[in-house]
């Protein structure tokens, strides 16, 4: 699928369509992020993500905020039964058990990754995977030249997995190195892309 016009009269990417895809894919879908607890609200919701409608992530994005104290890793490591229930109860977010822990589960991991590299730990280890740039960036031409994961997504996910973080496989880490722009997969034609 190639670059299609929005109401606007701007091309995008063809999944940027409705209101809250448009607002994802124009103001922050590849936008370089560096904070790490921006980076594990991604991360987190990449992997609830997982075999689900990114739509359906978007819209629960305000409730999952709120049940997981805005992502601050500190908070979140400090959840325990008592709130892995609430969460399971919480039909504002995805509620799934697996998730759930795995979110919690790796706010330790970072928590813990913080207190031994300081500050922004997340951060850097993210972004020295990001890809070596190119002399000029070539958009993909079609959302068929978008691989679901890469050599480096893999290798990302292994660097992740030796800091104790789960459900962070080679498709989710990809997901998040796109959104938050470690690559550039706006298609040629969207008035995003690279050039």
């Amino acid at each position: 699928m190639i670059a299609v016009p929005g109401p606007d009269g701007r091309s995008r990417c063809p999944w940027a369509a409705g209101a809250l895809y448009t607002a994802y894919h124009d103001d922050e879908w590849g936008v370089p992020l560096h904070d790490d607890r921006a980076l594990f609200e991604k991360l987190t919701l990449e992997g609830f993500q997982s075999g689900l409608s990114w739509i359906i992530i978007l819209r629960k994005r305000p409730a999952f905020r709120d049940a997981f104290a805005q992502f601050e890793p500190e908070a979140v490591a400090a959840f325990g039964d008592d709130d892995v229930e609430r969460l399971l109860l919480d039909a504002g977010i995805v509620r799934n058990r697996q998730k759930i822990e795995a979110a919690i589960s790796n706010a330790r991991a970072i928590a813990a990754l913080r207190i031994r590299d300081g500050t922004g730990a997340l951060d850097r280890l993210i972004w020295s995977f990001q890809p070596a740039a190119l002399a000029e960036h070539v958009p993909p031409a079609d959302l068929a030249d978008v691989p679901g994961s890469t050599s480096t997504s893999k290798a990302l996910a292994k660097a992740l997995k030796r800091e104790g973080l789960g459900f962070v496989g080679p498709t989710t880490v990809y997901s998040l190195m796109q959104s938050a722009g470690l690559v550039d997969d706006h298609i040629d034609g969207c008035f995003r892309a690279a050039r």
